[in-house]
């Protein structure tokens, strides 16, 4: 087992130094991962380091300890939290206990003390790791918890073979609970050549224990979750559409808990909201079609079909499973794999006995596919067909099955090229409606990462990924650079107070505003302005 990690927050540095250097953490079971001097830092800190423990001092500048154990209970409430105190009050351990604070210290602090409660907190985490790796109790949560009948509806339901009526009826008896406006499908993968390498040995029970997981991680949530063709479905309700941005965040978070819990990377492929029942098998196909996007994205992580497709829902969903795979590779493959892939597809259309004219209707039917993947990513057909192509499409113009090959090939690779350029374009156009985005609202104290994603319509996971890569910085890091522009401009070329570029800038307060300007130029903003006026 590898240790637990812990971040430590204190506005004093001669505190942190001193349980730094006091505590024995690994032979307790932990290892010091961070410190931090405000609570803004530590907050900031624990969103990358993802600790096991916070242990905070409760009066600290920007953020005081009790702030940052209600936010870090809200973002990570697996998180434990000790605050250090120096007030022995009952308001205060009073509000240590509504933030669900695992212990509360007073000052000064003692080293066998600290160490009672680090030997507490280790013999804590140790059930909550075994409970969630314990087979046993993983196979009777779902035995309990899937009767059958329960399963066979919800796939049914997710493969678009109930009617409306049926669907009535049948959560009416099941007592199933589909109230929302709209829903939506997840896919929870992981990769089965890990199986050796988890903590789980029997890899038929490896399902169980994402499942589980996910029902622990998304509680706040209407949802039903299932086991479905060797992956993790879940379907999920809203109100209004919005939300789905607030569960790929989550479903992200379920990531992060596999890998740390169950030693399994996952990939979560999630599928465009519907607003009818009946059509949930379309978010079915939109959620498998993410998935196959990690091809490209990477594993670990949550992808969004709404993301990387312009129009999933516009895309035909297709019954043959050769021509899902030909689509499939035309978006992700490489050349070699799509011309594989192209002479696979016009083998099978070689290897059986039609007449001209259902040879005629089958072409027609596969160019349809691929103007319907060119449509979705509003690429021109004439770049693809010649300027002068009509739409129509005659097999005789063709005088053998090489030549047809040769032309479905050459087609296919156009397009796979077209769809990369476009992919391209999209990203930096998003960046840049990002950057317009902040330039225009970096004033606003309230501005985040999540109010850009909703202006942008994207996911925060998925923007963050593409705009530090545009960027090569994260959406923080970009803001506080533009933030700090504007106050170097500021404070060269007008007389107003600290203060009040303080506010100008987005920083209520003019405190952090100085600690962030020091460490970014290693000065004050008084004594910036002061050396150019030498």
């Amino acid at each position: 087992m590898s240790l637990y990690r812990i971040i430590l927050a204190d506005d004093e540095e001669e505190i942190r130094d001193g349980i730094k250097r006091k505590i024995d953490w690994a032979g307790n079971g932990f290892e010091l991962v961070g410190s931090a001097e405000n609570g803004q830092e530590a907050l900031e800190m624990a969103e990358s380091l993802h600790p096991d423990v916070v242990m905070t001092d409760i009066k600290m500048p920007f953020m005081d300890g009790l702030t940052l154990g209600k936010r870090l209970s809200e973002l990570m409430p697996g998180v434990k939290i000790v605050i250090f105190s120096g007030f022995d009050d009952f308001e205060y351990a009073q509000k240590a206990i509504q933030i669900n604070a695992a212990e509360y210290i007073l000052k000064p602090i003692n080293a066998a003390e600290l160490t009672a409660v680090l030997k507490k907190l280790k013999s804590q985490l140790d059930g909550e790791f075994a409970q969630k790796r314990d087979l046993e109790l993983l196979r009777k949560h779902y035995l309990n918890s899937l009767p059958v009948l329960r399963e066979q509806f919800f796939t049914r339901l997710m493969d678009g073979r109930i009617s409306q009526e049926r669907i009535r009826q049948q959560s009416a008896l099941y007592d199933i609970d589909l109230s929302g406006n709209f829903w939506t499908v997840a896919l929870v993968h992981y990769d089965s050549d890990e199986d050796e390498n988890t903590p789980i040995s029997d890899s038929e029970l490896i399902p169980l224990s994402l499942k589980q997981l996910i029902d622990e991680s998304l509680r706040r949530y209407n949802f039903k979750s299932l086991i479905f063709n060797d992956n993790v479905a879940v379907i999920a309700s809203f109100e209004s559409r919005g939300q789905i941005l607030a569960l790929i965040n989550d479903m992200n978070q379920v990531c992060k808990l596999a890998r740390r819990f169950l030693e399994l990377t996952l990939t979560i492929g999630v599928g465009s909201p519907c607003s009818a029942l009946t059509d949930l098998h379309f978010s079915t196909s939109g959620a498998r079609t993410a998935l196959d996007y990690r091809v490209l994205m990477g594993r670990g992580k949550t992808i969004y079909i709404d993301d990387v497709e312009p129009d999933p829902t516009g895309l035909l969903q297709f019954d043959e499973q050769s021509e899902r795979s030909l689509i499939s590779t035309i978006k992700l493959g490489t050349p070699d794999e799509i011309i594989r892939a192209a002479e696979q597809f016009i083998g099978q259309f070689k290897a059986v006995r039609l007449s001209l004219g259902q040879y005629q209707l089958y072409l027609m039917e596969m160019m349809a596919e691929l103007l319907r993947v060119i449509r979705a990513y509003q690429i021109d057909p004439s770049e693809v067909f010649g300027k002068d192509f009509d739409g129509n499409f005659h097999l005789t113009q063709f005088k053998s099955p090489d030549e047809l090959w040769g032309w479905f090939s050459e087609t296919c690779l156009k397009i796979s090229s077209l769809i990369r350029r476009e992919r391209t374009n999209s990203t930096r156009a998003m960046a840049d409606r990002a950057r317009q985005f902040i330039a225009q609202n970096f004033q606003n104290p309230d501005i985040s990462v999540e109010m850009l994603c909703d202006h942008l319509h994207v996911s925060p996971a998925y923007f963050s990924t593409l705009f530090k890569k545009e960027t090569g910085m994260s959406f923080v890091a970009y803001l506080t650079n533009v933030r700090m522009e504007e106050a170097i401009k500021l404070l060269s070329t007008t007389e107003d107070k600290t203060y009040e570029i303080s506010l100008k800038i987005g920083y209520t307060e003019p405190n952090y505003f100085s600690y962030v300007f020091k460490k970014q130029f290693g000065m004050s903003p008084t004594r910036y302005r002061g050396s150019k006026g030498e």
